[in-house]
C-alpha cells in the first residue's frame, strides 16, 4: 500500500513539474512572438476540461502609457462579435420570436439587395453565413474606417446599391455588412439593442462581468489597450477603429478572464456556472453545422478535410477532432478563439497590434501540443512567411511610387486640373471630392472624413492616392475615364499592394462626376 501511495505521489510530482515546464515554454515562446513581430501586447487564455489552466498577459497594452498588459486588460475582439450575435438570434429562435428561414423583410420591410429575387428570399440564416452573394469586404467602407457618418439605416438602405459578386448562396465570400443587419433584427424583434441585448442577455449570465457590447461603453476603463499599426516598419500607437454601427459584427471590447468564462460556457453546452443554458441543442446543432463550405485545394497543416461557415463561427476538422473557431481584426488589433469540443479545450489570444501570424504561433503551438505533434516550430514558419510576403508587399508600393516619381518629371504628360477635379458620386458610398489646393491635389469622403489624402501623378488616366494615415497602408490607384474632349466622366480604385486590408474595399466604388 505504501508503494502504491509512493508511485503515486511520483506520479502527481511528474505531472506538476510536466505543467510547469510546458508553462514556462509558453511564456517564453509569447515573449518570443511578440519581439518577433512587433507586438507591444498579448494575452492568452487556454481552459482545458472546465478549468483555466493559463491566463496571462505579456508586453504593454500601449506605447504611450508602457502599462502592463495582463488577463483583465480590455481588447477589442472585433469579428469574435459574430458568435454572439448568432447565439442571441438562437435565444431568440429558442423563444419563438423568430425563425432562421424567416424572410428579412419580415422584421425589416424596406430591406432590399440588388436582385428582386434575393430581396424577397434572403433569410436571417443568409445573413450570417456570408452566402449573400456580396463579395469579400463588400460595403466594409460605409462604416470602415471608424468616424463614417453613414447611420444604421443608412448602411441597410444603401445596400441595395451593392451589385453582389456571386449569385445567391454559392460561394462563402466573408462580409460584415450583412451582420449589421442581422444585428437590427435582433433589435427590432427584442425591443432592445444589439448591445444590450448581449450585455444584459448573454454577458451577464455568463459572468463577463468586465466586457462591454461596445468600445464607447468601455471608454472610462483604463485598462484596455491603444491599437498598434506598423508606419515605417515600427509598431506605434494609432487611433481606435471601430464604427458603433457595426457593434453586431464586431464591436464587444473584453479580455482574456471573461472570453475564458465565455469558452467554457460554449464547452458545456451553452450553459454558464449557475446552470443556465443560453440556447436549446437543436439550436446549438444549428449554429456548430456547417452551412456553407469552401473547397480545400492545398494539403493543410492538420489534415483538415472540411472547412466552411457555422452561424457566428468557422467550421473545420484538425487530427479528426472538429474546430470551431474565429478571428477578429481591427486596425492595430487582432483576435483569435478556438474551441475543440471533444477534447475540451478553448485558446485564446487577444493582441494590440494587426499581426495574425502573432495569435497562430501561439494557437497552432497550443494545440499541436494536446495533438500530440512536437515537430513543428510555428514562430519559424510564420516569421519566414512574414519576410517573404513583406518583401513582396514593400517591392509592389516601391514600384508604384517610383513610376509616379519618373511621370511627376513629365509636366507635359499630366492631365490638367479642369480634366479631373470636381465631385463623384458612389450610390452606395457617396460624394467624394478631388481639389487643386496650389499644386497639389487632394481626396476627401464626405461619408468617411478620415479617408483623405493626396494624388500624385501615376499615367495619363490615373493617380496614386497616398492617405493622410499612414498606418492603413492601403494606398490607391485612382482611375479615370474621359469622355472625347478629355473630360473625366466616372473614376474607380484599385489598391497598389496585396497587403491592403479587404475592408478598404476599393474595387467595389464605381464613382460618377456630377
Amino acid at each position: 500500500m505504501k508503494q502504491k501511495l509512493t508511485l503515486f505521489l511520483f506520479l502527481l510530482f511528474i505531472g506538476v513539474l510536466h505543467a510547469q515546464i510546458e508553462e514556462k515554454m509558453l511564456d517564453g515562446l509569447i515573449q518570443n512572438t511578440l519581439k518577433t513581430f512587433d507586438v507591444p501586447g498579448m494575452s492568452v487564455g487556454i481552459i482545458k476540461d472546465g478549468k483555466v489552466i493559463y491566463s496571462k498577459g505579456f508586453g504593454v497594452r500601449s506605447l504611450h502609457t508602457m502599462q502592463p498588459m495582463d488577463d483583465a486588460t480590455l481588447v477589442g475582439i472585433a469579428s469574435n462579435s459574430k458568435g454572439f450575435t448568432c447565439t442571441a438570434l438562437a435565444m431568440l429562435a429558442d423563444e419563438g420570436k423568430l425563425n432562421w428561414d424567416d424572410k428579412v423583410s419580415k422584421y425589416i420591410p424596406d430591406f432590399q439587395m440588388y436582385d428582386l429575387y434575393v430581396s424577397q428570399n434572403i433569410t436571417i440564416k443568409d445573413l450570417v453565413t456570408h452566402r449573400a452573394g456580396l463579395g469579400l469586404g463588400q460595403g466594409d467602407l460605409m462604416f470602415f474606417p471608424e468616424g463614417g457618418s453613414l447611420t444604421v439605416n443608412d448602411i441597410i438602405h444603401n445596400i441595395r446599391y451593392l451589385k453582389p459578386e456571386n449569385p445567391f448562396r454559392t460561394t462563402l465570400d466573408y462580409n460584415n455588412i450583412m451582420f449589421i443587419v442581422a444585428g437590427e433584427v435582433i433589435h427590432r424583434v427584442s425591443g432592445l439593442s444589439w448591445t444590450e441585448f448581449i450585455e444584459q442577455q448573454i454577458m451577464k449570465p455568463v459572468g463577463m462581468t468586465s466586457s462591454f457590447g461596445s468600445y464607447n461603453r468601455a471608454k472610462s476603463t483604463i485598462n484596455k489597450i491603444d491599437a498598434h499599426a506598423p508606419v515605417n516598419g515600427k509598431a506605434i500607437v494609432v487611433p481606435h477603429d471601430w464604427n458603433e454601427t457595426a457593434n453586431a459584427a464586431g464591436g464587444i471590447m473584453s479580455n482574456i478572464k471573461d472570453m475564458t468564462l465565455w469558452a467554457d460556457c460554449l464547452l458545456n453546452n451553452f450553459t454558464t456556472k449557475e446552470g443556465k443554458k443560453l440556447v436549446s441543442d437543436k439550436n446549438i446543432q444549428e449554429l456548430w453545422s456547417l452551412q456553407i463550405s469552401e473547397k480545400i485545394t492545398t494539403k493543410m497543416p492538420y489534415d483538415t478535410h472540411f472547412f466552411g461557415y457555422g452561424l457566428g463561427w468557422f467550421l473545420s476538422d484538425v487530427k479528426g477532432y472538429k474546430q470551431i473557431q474565429h478571428t477578429g481584426g481591427l486596425i492595430g488589433t487582432v483576435t483569435q478563439f478556438t474551441l475543440i469540443p471533444d477534447l475540451n479545450l478553448g485558446i485564446v489570444v487577444l493582441t494590440n497590434q494587426q499581426s495574425g501570424e502573432a495569435f497562430n504561433t501561439i494557437t497552432n503551438t497550443v494545440k499541436d501540443l494536446y495533438l500530440g505533434i512536437s515537430d513543428r516550430n510555428w514562430l519559424n514558419i510564420y516569421s519566414d512567411r512574414v519576410i517573404k510576403r513583406t518583401a513582396e508587399f514593400d517591392q509592389q508600393k516601391k514600384n508604384a511610387f517610383a513610376t509616379s516619381d519618373i511621370y511627376r518629371k513629365e509636366k507635359h504628360l499630366q492631365p490638367r486640373a479642369s480634366q479631373f477635379v470636381g465631385i463623384y458620386n458612389d450610390a452606395w458610398f457617396g460624394d467624394v471630392e478631388i481639389t487643386q489646393q496650389g499644386n497639389t491635389y487632394k481626396i476627401g469622403c464626405k461619408n468617411s472624413p478620415r479617408l483623405r489624402g493626396e494624388l500624385l501623378p501615376y499615367s495619363y488616366n490615373s493617380f496614386i492616392i497616398k492617405w493622410d494615415d499612414r498606418s492603413y497602408d492601403a494606398d490607391a490607384y485612382i482611375i479615370f475615364n474621359y469622355d472625347e474632349n478629355g473630360q473625366a466622366l466616372s473614376a474607380r480604385f484599385k489598391p497598389i499592394s496585396d497587403i491592403t486590408d479587404f475592408s478598404f474595399d476599393f474595387d467595389d466604388l464605381d464613382l460618377k462626376k456630377k
